[in-house]
């Protein structure tokens, strides 16, 4: 065994610095507990600073679902300008858009204003475990291999890292083989808005519109009513016209979507999520190092593709590339409650609600796109038992691999969802941190305090009509 360089202490350590850890790191040191975030990358918030949208946090029939630790987010974002809001794509989706550029500021500045420390270059290599209790988090950096020890850890890898370490119970994609695809987004700018809008006005046909059985508009009217809201929000899809098209005639390669995201009003900027590789297990390094030469190839051919044949693309190009690869799936911890695919589709409420979810199931291939919409377009509710690991006393998990199914999880995975977790697990976590007679388990945390406390920090747990 390496050589341990120091030791250090903490009330709450936050493994992985995406948009769950971020929550759960902030949430966990304003209600008073010293808290570590520890990230491997130079930067912290992962997918918030992609360029990718914020999903989950309006419901499809426009309610806002997710408040709290994820709307002071966007204020810190709308301070810097860099705030666009919610635009509406005319499918099933409200989307939350913002500079990503500027996310970067404002996820740092949330992090510097709550007190908490950060430790970035910084890889958690293993635990030290004992009877179901993580005594410590083994860490590596330049500065050595240190462990942190800590009274709650909270496991937002987004791979259940430190569940599988500690012994805990996690499922592999499906079945350990297949995987919803990850992809890696793009950025283009100077795009002609209303050129591309009037494209979708005179061909809805090509663009994906009015899925939403409960909007009671035709495709027609819905590229009327997204020309009016005059945003570059516009999806192709891979299984109908102009992008089908593209994809038999070779100019695309196979995917399910092309979807164009505004992320700067005044640089005419958007981003572009399209790439995909199929079965990519993303626990494996050298499988997700040796997909970046075929995003790379893959993000010229579409912008060629964009370039050539959708109006307003014409003058458009490159701006930038998101720093890591978006990976919809991998590891699900096996938890106390499993959240299930009937429990989104029904909406289904819960007495011991902490988090909101209303993004709708969501699963991914390259070749399909299984999406459907939550009863009435509404929003289910999140107990705090699917972010506890069974056989682990004194761990969280928040994010993608949270305990669920498949279906469930293609939900859950995204931003919004993932931020009102984390708000919950690190309230929770400092609660249990704070509390002299605390008993070591996770599963002793106070749930009607702990519902109390988020309403009163601003989380959103009501259920609507």
């Amino acid at each position: 065994m390496l050589d341990i360089t120091r030791e250090i202490e903490c009330d709450v350590l936050v493994i992985g610095g995406g948009a769950a850890g971020v929550a759960a790191a902030t949430c966990a040191a304003r209600n008073g507990a010293k808290t570590i975030l520890v990230e491997a990358s130079p930067m912290v918030g992962g997918e918030l600073v992609s360029g990718i949208s914020m999903l989950g946090m309006v419901s499809t029939r426009g309610e806002w679902i997710v408040g709290g630790i994820a709307r002071d987010l966007l204020r810190e974002v709308e301070a810097l300008d860099g705030y666009i809001g919610p635009v509406f794509d005319y499918r099933s989706l409200h989307l939350v858009c913002y500079d990503p550029e500027l996310m970067k500021f404002a996820v740092v500045g949330l992090l510097d204003k709550a007190g908490v420390e950060l430790m970035l270059y910084t890889l958690a290599t293993g635990v030290l475990s004992v009877d179901g209790q993580v005594r410590g988090v083994f860490v590596q950096n330049k500065s050595g291999r240190h462990l942190v020890r800590a009274k709650v850890v909270i496991d937002a890898s987004g791979d259940a890292d430190l569940v599988d370490a500690a012994g805990g119970k996690t499922e592999l994609g499906k079945d350990g083989r297949f995987f919803q695809p990850p992809s890696l987004i793009f950025r283009m700018i100077g795009v002609d808005t209303p050129r591309l809008l009037g494209n979708v006005l005179a061909h809805p046909e090509d663009y994906g519109l009015a899925e939403f059985p409960g909007l009671g508009m035709t495709r027609e009217q819905c590229a009327q009513a997204l020309v009016k809201q005059g945003q570059p929000k516009i999806v192709l899809l891979g299984d109908r016209g102009l992008l089908k098209r593209a994809i038999e005639d070779k100019e695309m390669f196979p995917t399910s979507i092309v979807a164009v995201i505004p992320v700067s009003v005044a640089r005419s900027e958007v981003s572009i999520n399209c790439t995909q590789i199929g079965n990519v297990d993303a626990t494996e390094t050298k499988q997700l190092s040796a997909a970046i030469p075929t995003f790379f190839s893959q993000i010229q051919t579409s912008m060629r593709f964009l370039k050539a044949r959708v109006p307003g693309f014409e003058s458009a190009h490159f701006s930038g590339v998101a720093g890591k690869i978006g990976v919809r799936e991998t590891r699900r911890i096996v938890g106390d409650y499993v959240l299930t695919e009937d429990d989104v589709l029904q909406a289904r409420k819960r007495a011991d609600v902490v988090a909101k979810g209303g993004h709708e199931i969501d699963l991914f291939a390259v070749s399909s796109h299984r999406r459907q919409t939550i009863k009435d377009g509404g929003s289910y509710d999140i107990p705090l038992s699917v972010a506890i690991a069974q056989n682990v006393r004194n761990l969280f998990v928040v994010g993608r691999c949270l305990s669920a199914t498949r279906e469930a999880q293609s939900s859950a995975r995204v931003m919004g969802t993932c931020m009102a977790m984390g708000q919950a697990a690190g309230t929770a976590a400092a609660m249990c941190a704070g509390d002299p007679g605390w008993t070591g388990d996770v599963r002793s945390a106070p749930i009607p305090a702990l519902q109390e406390r988020l309403i009163a920090q601003g989380a959103l747990l009501e259920s609507e009509a």
